[in-house]
């Protein structure tokens, strides 16, 4: 402190004292909480994830940054890398690294945290019936990564005995489950599957789009995509996860929440990603 004294003007000392008195105390409000999220549904809603970002930051009291990728791949790594304190995940990604991770909160669909993969055609298209009248098409997978948007397909093909690559003509990847309703619509792909919870969504927001498509069938019920963090995350995990189940309880949050086709959030109740980690033990 002597030598900070004699080098700065009479007086300025002082700030400096005061600085380093208080900087250790003020750091931890300071540190954004980072949160990862996919192209699911939140795609082209950047005006909602302003909102959502606000309301966040009120009420967790830190700084709050949405980190965007394009695939589940990329936030997962970001997350096991320690670069995330939370993402939205897919529950296949969780299921496969869940030695890692662990579920911080999930959604409520229709009151339930679960929801169904939808196989989807165009409206043109009045036969298609089943998965089986797509063998030899163009097929729409929204993510390598995605239960509903790749894992529910090509697991029931492989329970057969068959493969997507080999049962389908061709078949691509979206990135994300818009994309996939919008390449069935347009009449890049025969048929897609894709995550009813966005189709559903969708069919509010975007009827005109939703409309050109036909859904097939509807899978069994699986665990809703949920926010998740590393084991042992730390206090800003668990500021996100007390900002997510306190939103259905307050008017913004409400607000919010119906942007989101949404009830609220809650606890992830035990045995909820069983199903899906039995799909993915078929595919090894």
């Amino acid at each position: 402190m002597w030598i900070v004294r004699k080098l700065l003007p009479s007086g300025a000392w002082l700030c400096v004292l005061l600085w380093l008195l208080v900087a250790p105390h003020a750091g931890a409000e300071t540190v954004p909480v980072r949160i990862g999220l996919t192209p699911v549904f939140l795609d082209e809603q950047l005006s909602f994830l302003k909102q959502w970002q606000q309301y966040l930051e009120d009420r967790t009291g830190r700084p709050v940054i949405f980190v965007q990728r394009q695939s589940y791949r990329e936030v997962t790594e970001l997350l096991l890398n320690g670069e995330l304190d939370a993402a939205w995940l897919c529950g296949y990604p969780y299921v496969q690294h869940r030695e890692q991770l662990q579920p911080l909160a999930v959604p409520l669909f229709h009151g339930k945290p679960l929801y169904q993969a939808y196989l989807i055609v165009a409206a043109a298209d009045g036969h298609t019936a089943s998965l089986d009248e797509l063998k030899g098409k163009t097929f729409a997978f929204s993510d390598p990564d995605s239960n509903s948007g790749f894992l529910v397909v090509q697991a029931g093909l492989r329970a057969r005995g068959l493969d997507a690559k080999n049962f389908f003509r061709r078949s691509f990847y979206t990135w994300s489950h818009r994309n996939v309703v919008r390449a069935v619509a347009e009449g890049l792909a025969d048929g897609g599957t894709v995550d009813g919870y966005v189709w559903e969504a969708l069919a509010k927001t975007n009827p005109e789009l939703t409309g050109r498509t036909r859904v097939v069938s509807r899978s069994g019920f699986y665990g809703f995509p949920p926010f998740v963090t590393r084991l042992n995350g730390g206090d800003s995990s668990q500021l996100i996860a007390d900002a997510l189940f306190n939103m259905s309880r307050d008017p913004r949050g409400q607000v919010l929440l119906r942007q989101l086709s949404l009830d609220g959030f809650t606890e992830p109740p035990p045995g909820l990603y069983q199903s899906i980690a039995k799909l993915a033990e078929q595919l090894q």
